[in-house]
C-alpha cells in the first residue's frame, strides 16, 4: 500500500467503495487523513474499516476537502451524481484514486494506456516484457490492481496504468513518461454525452505532456491520425505512431505480422499462441513503441513478446476437441471488439449477446463470412436476430450453456471450427461482469472437453 501523506489532516469522501475505493480509504487513513466513505450497497460498507460511514447528503460539505470519486460513478452524463452536484457548489475538488497516486510520488514513472480496445492485454504486455528484461515494473489500474495498493518502489520503477475514460477524466495532473493512445471507436457515449465528448477525455491524456515524454498514437483510425496532428506542435514530446499495414516514417508498425520500428525488422508475430488477430498486431506495435521509448533494446523487446502468456478473457485459447477449438473473448463488450475477435478466424460458430451498448452492429458485419452459425443469447437476443438477418444463420440460444452445446455440436458436426465466445455485448443480464461470464464459459468448455478424455 502506498500510504497517502499529501493527505494528513486533510478529510477526503471516498465515494464508491469497490476495490479501489476501498484501497483509497486504507491509503488515506494510513496518510493521517480524515476519510469518510459511502457506498450504496451496504455490503461494501461493512468491507471498510477505520472510515466514518456517511452518505453524501448527511455531510457538511464545508469540512470537506477533496471528493474521491470511483470510476463508474457518473461525473458529467448522463448527468452528475448528486454528490458531485454538492461537491462542485461547495467548492470541493472532485478527483480519482489515479491522481492521488499522482501527487503522492510525483515523480514516478508512467506508461499509461488507454484506447477502446485492447489496453488490458498492451498493458500486461508491456509490463511482461520489461519485467521479463530484469527492470523493476509494476501493472496496475483499470486492469484490476488499483494503483494504491501497490507497495511504494525505487525511484526507477515503471508504473503500467492501464486507464479507462472514466479514470483519465478524475486524472487531470497526470504526465506519463510515455502516453498511449490505441485506438478510439463510439463506447460509453452515454458517460461522455456522445462521440465528441469520448474523444476529447481521451485527449486529455497528453495535455501535459511534454520535453521527455513519448505519444505512442494509434493511426488505424481517424481519431488518432487527427490526434497525432494535434500533438505534432509540441516540439518538445517525442511522437511515435503505430500501424497495422501502413509504414510511415518514425512509426512502428506491421506488415503481413512482422513489425518493424523505423524499418528495423523486430520480429516475426506468425503462429503466436496467445496474440492473434491484427487487433493484437496493433498492441504489439503499441508494446514495441512504449518499450524503445524507455530505453530497451530490439532483442530483449522480441524475446519478451514472444513469452507473453496472453490474459484471461481476451481471445483466451481453452484447448481443442476433434477439430473443434474454443476460445473466451468474454472482454468483447462492444461489436469494435467483437469484429477484432471475428477477424481472427475462419470457420467460426459464434456465441453473442447479452447488455447491448448504443449503436448498431456494423463494426462485426464485414467478418460474417467466416461466421458459420451464430448463437444469441441474453437481452440481446432478439434485436441481435433482426440486425444479423440475412447475414448469418441465427440460433435463439437464450443462455451460455446451451449455445456452448449447441456450438460445440455443430461445429463438430460439420467437421470442425472455432467456438467463440465473443459478445459484443455487456454481461449485466446474466453474469455480474465479463470475468464471471467468461469463467462460465471456460467451465462449461472444460467439462465438454472432460467428457471427451473420459470418453
Amino acid at each position: 500500500m502506498i500510504p497517502l501523506t499529501i493527505c494528513k489532516d486533510r478529510t477526503l469522501l471516498v465515494l464508491g467503495l469497490g476495490r479501489s475505493g476501498r484501497s483509497t480509504v486504507a491509503a488515506a487513513l494510513a496518510g493521517g487523513a480524515r476519510v469518510i466513505a459511502w457506498d450504496d450497497s451496504a455490503e461494501a460498507r461493512a468491507e471498510v474499516s477505520g472510515a466514518e460511514i456517511s452518505a453524501p447528503d448527511q455531510v457538511d460539505w464545508s469540512a470537506i476537502d477533496m471528493l474521491v470519486l470511483a470510476p463508474g460513478i457518473p461525473l458529467t452524463h448522463p448527468e452528475p451524481h448528486p454528490a458531485v452536484v454538492a461537491a462542485r457548489d461547495a467548492g470541493v475538488e472532485i478527483i480519482g484514486d489515479i491522481e492521488l497516486f499522482v501527487r503522492q510520488m510525483p515523480q514516478a514513472r508512467i506508461v499509461a494506456v488507454t484506447g477502446t480496445n485492447g489496453k488490458s492485454t498492451t498493458t500486461a504486455m508491456i509490463g511482461h516484457v520489461l519485467q521479463s528484461a530484469g527492470l523493476d515494473a509494476t501493472v496496475a489500474g483499470n486492469i484490476g490492481v488499483p494503483v494504491l495498493e501497490l507497495e511504494p518502489g525505487e525511484a526507477d520503477r515503471v508504473h503500467v496504468l492501464e486507464l479507462s475514460s472514466y479514470q483519465i477524466d478524475l486524472t487531470p495532473s497526470i504526465r506519463p513518461e510515455v502516453g498511449i493512445l490505441l485506438n478510439i471507436s463510439p463506447d460509453h457515449l452515454d458517460r461522455h454525452g456522445g462521440m465528441a465528448g469520448y474523444v476529447e477525455v481521451k485527449r486529455k491524456l497528453f495535455a501535459r505532456m511534454d520535453t521527455g515524454c513519448t505519444a505512442v498514437i494509434g493511426i488505424d483510425d481517424r481519431y488518432g491520425r487527427d490526434l497525432v496532428e494535434i500533438l505534432s506542435g509540441n516540439p518538445g514530446l517525442a511522437l511515435r505512431p503505430i500501424a497495422v499495414g501502413r509504414p510511415r516514417p518514425g512509426s512502428v508498425y506491421v506488415l503481413e505480422g512482422r513489425v518493424f520500428a523505423d524499418g528495423l525488422h523486430i520480429m516475426d508475430l506468425s503462429g503466436h499462441p496467445t496474440l492473434p488477430g491484427k487487433h493484437n498486431q496493433q498492441n504489439v506495435a503499441a508494446a514495441v513503441a512504449a518499450c524503445l521509448a524507455l530505453g530497451l533494446g530490439a532483442a530483449k523487446i522480441a524475446a519478451g513478446i514472444g513469452s507473453f502468456p496472453g490474459l484471461p478473457h481476451r481471445i483466451e485459447r481453452l484447448g481443442e476437441r476433434d477439430g473443434v477449438s474454443f476460445y473466451n473473448d468474454s472482454k468483447a463488450t462492444n461489436p469494435e471488439a467483437a469484429a477484432r475477435a471475428l477477424a481472427s478466424f475462419e470457420r467460426i460458430y459464434w456465441i453473442a449477446g447479452g447488455v447491448p451498448k448504443d449503436g448498431p452492429l456494423t463494426p462485426v458485419l464485414p467478418f460474417l463470412d467466416r461466421v458459420a452459425r451464430t448463437y444469441l443469447i441474453g437481452a440481446a437476443e432478439a434485436r441481435f436476430a433482426v440486425e444479423l438477418s440475412g447475414c448469418t444463420d441465427c440460433v435463439p440460444s437464450g443462455n451460455l450453456a446451451r449455445a456452448v452445446t449447441q456450438a460445440a455440436g455443430d461445429a463438430q458436426a460439420d467437421g470442425g471450427g472455432v467456438v467463440l465466445l465473443s459478445p459484443a455485448c455487456a454481461s449485466f443480464d446474466q453474469f455480474a461482469n465479463f470475468e464471471a461470464r467468461g469463467d462460465a464459459f471456460r467451465a462449461l468448455v472444460n467439462d465438454l472437453l472432460e467428457a471427451e478424455a473420459g470418453s
